[in-house]
This record gives C-alpha cells, sequence and structure tokens, in this order.
C-alpha cells in the first residue's frame, strides 16, 4: 500500500506521543479472552478495564489520577458469572457503565462517587434476553437511558434501562456479529457480521434500509459510521487475508468509494472515527502501530496522514471523549493502549502549534455529554442531533447524577444478584450441561415410567 501525505491539511503534522511510564497504569490483569474486543473504556474521569478472571467475570475502574501500579487487591466489578466481553461508559453519565458477558447478561453498573472503594457486586439494572453470550454494547447517542446489545444468537436489543425491558428486538442477522456503530442523530446503525456483510439497520424497526458484500477475508471486520457525514468507515481482511480498510457512501452501499490494502498483518483492526477533525485512526489488535487517515468528500476520500509506532503489541484500544483532552496543548486524541503484560499506555495525539492561544480550527464546538431526547421521546419516533459546546474556556464535568431506574428493576437486579439458585444457565458452557442433563433426565424418567406400566400390567393380570 502506497501511502500519501495529506499536502493541504492543517492535521499533517499530527503525531502521538507517549506518557512517561510513572503516567501510565500498571499491573493490571488484563483478560486473555480470545473475542475481538478492546476490553477497555474510557471517559473523564475513569478508565475501565476487563480482567482476567477466575470463577467469573470482572473488571476494574480506576480513578484517571491513580496513574502507577495497581494495587493487586484493588476494588473491581465482578458480578457477571462468565466472562466479560465488552465495557462501555454512558456518554450522558461518567459515573455509569454497562458490562456484556458469556453469562447472556447485560448489567448497568453505577460507580459510587469518587470511585469504587469495595468491590460492586450488584449491578443497578440486570438485563436478560439474549440465549447467548452477548458480545457488544452500544449506548444510544441522543437519547437517554436506551442501550442496545449484541449477542452470539444474532439478536440484537434495545433496551430501555428505566423500565429493564427491551423495547426493540432485531433478527436480521444469520451469523456472529461483529461491530454496530450508530449514526450522528441515531435513527440507524451500520454492523459488520461474519457473514462478510455490511448492513444498515433502523434503530427502531430493524429494519435492513441496505446491505453490501464488505471485507470478504475470513477473520472479524468492524465499521463505524462517520459522525453527521453521509460515510462508513471499515477495517477488516481481503480474500487473501490482507488487511485493508473500505470508505462506503451511506447514500449507495451498492459499491465502496474506497477499498485499499493497510498490510499482511493479522491482528483485528479497530477503527476510532473523530467528528470534529474528520480523522480516522486505526488500530491494530497485535501490532503496536495506530495509523490515521483525514477523510475528505471527494476522491480519494481518505488520506493517510502517518502512523504512531510502538514495538509494544496492543490487545485493546480506547480512546477519550474530546471534552476532557487538553486543548491548551493542542491535545486532539488521547488513547489508552492495554498490552499484554498488564500495563495501559497512555498516548496523546497532539498538532504542533506555536501559539498558547485556543486554537478555533482545530477545535471546533463539540459533542456535548447531555441526552437531547428522553428514551420515550425517542420511542415515539423523535429524533435529534447531539448539542455541541465549545472548549474554549475548558470543561468542567457535571456533578454525578443518579441513574433513572424504577425501583422495581433495581430489586429485581439486586435480587438476580444475590440468588444462588440455578435459576438460568450461566454462558454457552453451562447451558449445553444443562441441556445433556435434563435429556439424561427425561431418559431416566422414561425408563421409570416403562417400568411402572410394566408392574400396572401384571397387576391387573
Amino acid at each position: 500500500m502506497s501511502f500519501r501525505v495529506v499536502r493541504q491539511s492543517k492535521f499533517r503534522h499530527v503525531f502521538g506521543t507517549a506518557a512517561k511510564r510513572e503516567d501510565c497504569y500498571d499491573g493490571i490483569r488484563i483478560t486473555r479472552n480470545a473475542w475481538d474486543s478492546p476490553f477497555c473504556s474510557v471517559n473523564a474521569r475513569f478508565l475501565a478495564v476487563v480482567l482476567e478472571s477466575a470463577g467469573g467475570g470482572a473488571f476494574t475502574v480506576i480513578n484517571l489520577e491513580n496513574t502507577g501500579r495497581l494495587d493487586l487487591n484493588a476494588p473491581k466489578i465482578s458480578g457477571h458469572s462468565a466472562a466479560v466481553l465488552d465495557i462501555q461508559f454512558c456518554p450522558f453519565n461518567d459515573y455509569v457503565i454497562a458490562s456484556a458477558s458469556e453469562d447472556c447478561t447485560v448489567k448497568v453498573w453505577e460507580i459510587p462517587e469518587g470511585g469504587l472503594k469495595d468491590n460492586l457486586t450488584e449491578p443497578v439494572v440486570d438485563l436478560r434476553g439474549h440465549q447467548r453470550r452477548v458480545g457488544l454494547v452500544e449506548w444510544h447517542p441522543t437519547a437517554e437511558n436506551i442501550l442496545f446489545s449484541a449477542g452470539f444468537d444474532y439478536v440484537i436489543f434495545g433496551w430501555n434501562i428505566g423500565t429493564g425491558q427491551p423495547v426493540v428486538e432485531i433478527s436480521c442477522h444469520q451469523d456472529t456479529i461483529y461491530s454496530m456503530s450508530f449514526n450522528w442523530d441515531g435513527s440507524q446503525f451500520v454492523t459488520t457480521s461474519k457473514d462478510k456483510k455490511l448492513r444498515i439497520i433502523d434503530a427502531r424497526s430493524g429494519e435492513v434500509k441496505a446491505e453490501t458484500d464488505g471485507h470478504q477475508g475470513a477473520k472479524s471486520s468492524r465499521a463505524v459510521w462517520c459522525g453527521s457525514k453521509n460515510r462508513i468507515f471499515s477495517a477488516g481482511f481481503s480474500r487473501m487475508n490482507e488487511r485493508q480498510y473500505g470508505v462506503w457512501n451511506t447514500d449507495d452501499m451498492s459499491k465502496a468509494l474506497k477499498l485499499e490494502m493497510i498490510d499482511t498483518s493479522s491482528g483485528t483492526i479497530f477503527p476510532y472515527y473523530d467528528e470534529d477533525t474528520g480523522i480516522v485512526y486505526l488500530a491494530g489488535k497485535g501490532d503496536g502501530n495506530i495509523r490515521y487517515f483525514e477523510l475528505i468528500d471527494e476522491a480519494p476520500h481518505a488520506h493517510f496522514i502517518s502512523a504512531y509506532q510502538s514495538s509494544t503489541p496492543q490487545r485493546g484500544v480506547c480512546s477519550m471523549p474530546k471534552r476532557a483532552l487538553d486543548v491548551g496543548e493542542c491535545e486532539i486524541n488521547r488513547f489508552y493502549k492495554l498490552t499484554p503484560k498488564g500495563f495501559v499506555e497512555v498516548i496523546k495525539m497532539t498538532v504542533p502549534r506555536k501559539s498558547t492561544l485556543f486554537q478555533e480550527d482545530i477545535f471546533p464546538p463539540t459533542k456535548e455529554d447531555c441526552a437531547v431526547l428522553s428514551a420515550e421521546q425517542w420511542l415515539a419516533g423523535e429524533n435529534a442531533e447531539p448539542r455541541r459546546i465549545s472548549l474554549k474556556d475548558g470543561y468542567e464535568p457535571p456533578s454525578r447524577a443518579t441513574l433513572a431506574v424504577a425501583e422495581s428493576v433495581k430489586q429485581d437486579a439486586k435480587a438476580a444478584a444475590n440468588d444462588d439458585g440455578d435459576v438460568a444457565p450461566k454462558g454457552e458452557k453451562e447451558l449445553l450441561k444443562a441441556w445433556h442433563s435434563q435429556r439424561k433426565e427425561i431418559e431416566d424418567l422414561k425408563k421409570q415410567l416403562a417400568t411402572a406400566q410394566i408392574k400396572i400390567r401384571q397387576l391387573e393380570n
């Protein structure tokens, strides 16, 4: 692949810098699960990382200022009975995080003021509906209390967190769902799947608005909707197992606007799109590079800018919301990179400028951290774009807000967390074990019934 530098761009000199070791995070038992997930999430207050855990699933939530080595006995969130596969902070409340697990459940948690002081085992909401493990969670970008999840049962659920009930059920997929990403107002989302299809789906009705052949390689692919643009950026593999990226026009998905090879590495690529700058970052699982491209409306649609290079491979990557970046240092993005040896590296992406004044050209008004619709408004059919705020005068995170959840939903979640009974099989392995056990029990009952019938006939004679 021949990369060309963007000649006429204010972002042509963007570069990445790793923070000093003491300003990063160490001693974290990062999960070794094979599922292609970032396994981390970050906001203006906390960093969450999925942990390697025996006897159930767990993840830790670290206050951002608590850099350095993590205490081995640091508190964690450990309410799942099987491995955690995905986590994501709520975009409207820094103290709320959702988790998806192999135990077939989605759980929503509230972090105490000041962060975790003790292990947290009781979620605020326990969402049950998937029949197989759950691999993805995605918050709605504009509506409060709306959360989507995708499972290995090929079903996507939309949940109303306030009531704890599914309000959307989408069953158009016939194979494993690898990724989902909402458009700007949350009316539609794009998915990638093991069947090598890209689908644009109505978020309420589940109607497939467009479907096309995506990346044709056997490994997983991912896609992001590029903010308010009518563009989708995807990353996957070709038939020859070369890593490649694609740019798609959402108004005509019949053919990619651009499909280009990246390299021949084997790790899944995670794309991250920055709406404010039009830059998409590609972080490859298993390698240490983060490439970045600038998207433009006309051909060639994507210009390679540069790459942050490191010899340390990454297990997962997450990016900081724009509102929490250091605009005084012209920091336009910040990544948190999970490494195999339990180290989380902080990487700052910066545009070099001589002036110390606020740079309005690289920091336009950005997405506000407040919902613009209630769950009821969105379910009634209303759409609204996110509100924007200026970062010129800095950003002050709002005070902790309590998640609006019905008391009965909280009680149900608490009861489920404290129930030691065998309510339901936890994950696919236990489900299969329960099926075999039940089958044996049925066979034994049939034998007992046959024996009883013989005895009855003997008594009758």
